[in-house]
Order: C-alpha cells, then sequence, then structure tokens
C-alpha cells in the first residue's frame, strides 16, 4: 500500500484520479465529496451538497470540474479547484 486516505465517516462508493494525477477524487455514503492530494494524502476540498449517498465521481478530461451522481437523483458539477457548484 502506497498512502491510506482516512477522512469518510462511511462506506466510500466511487474513486477516480485526476487526468494529471496529482489528486484524488473520492465519494461516499456519508453525502461528500472529497479531493485528496495523491502525492500527500492530505484532504484538499471536502465537497457537499448531496442529500443522499454519492454513487460515483469523476474528474472532467481537463481536471477542473469534478462531477458526482447520487442517490439524491442529483448529478453536481464542481469546480476542482474552488469547490464551488
Amino acid at each position: 500500500m502506497v498512502k491510506e486516505l482516512k477522512g469518510h465517516t462511511h462506506p466510500v462508493r466511487s474513486v477516480a484520479f485526476s487526468p494529471d494525477g496529482k489528486q484524488v477524487v473520492s465519494g461516499s455514503h456519508d453525502k461528500t465529496v472529497f479531493i485528496w492530494d495523491a502525492l500527500t494524502g492530505d484532504l484538499v476540498k471536502d465537497l457537499k451538497g448531496h442529500t443522499g449517498s454519492v454513487l460515483s465521481v469523476a474528474f472532467s478530461p481537463d481536471g477542473k470540474q469534478v462531477v458526482s451522481g447520487s442517490f439524491d437523483k442529483t448529478v453536481c458539477i464542481w469546480d476542482a479547484l474552488t469547490g464551488d457548484l
């Protein structure tokens, strides 16, 4: 194992690397999306907005946005730098 990323309070459902490999995004049953520094394992952004479990996450091809799909029947598109919806 290279790095263990801890912070979610419920099971993690989906993870993905950014296109440049420098970040990891994770989505969890705790209704949050986290963006992590892949090298240090530090939490970079804690994205909150879903009211149900996050089922899927992905970076856009240019790495500037993160998309998340939730059990709450919504898809959110986040700015990966600021965390804004």
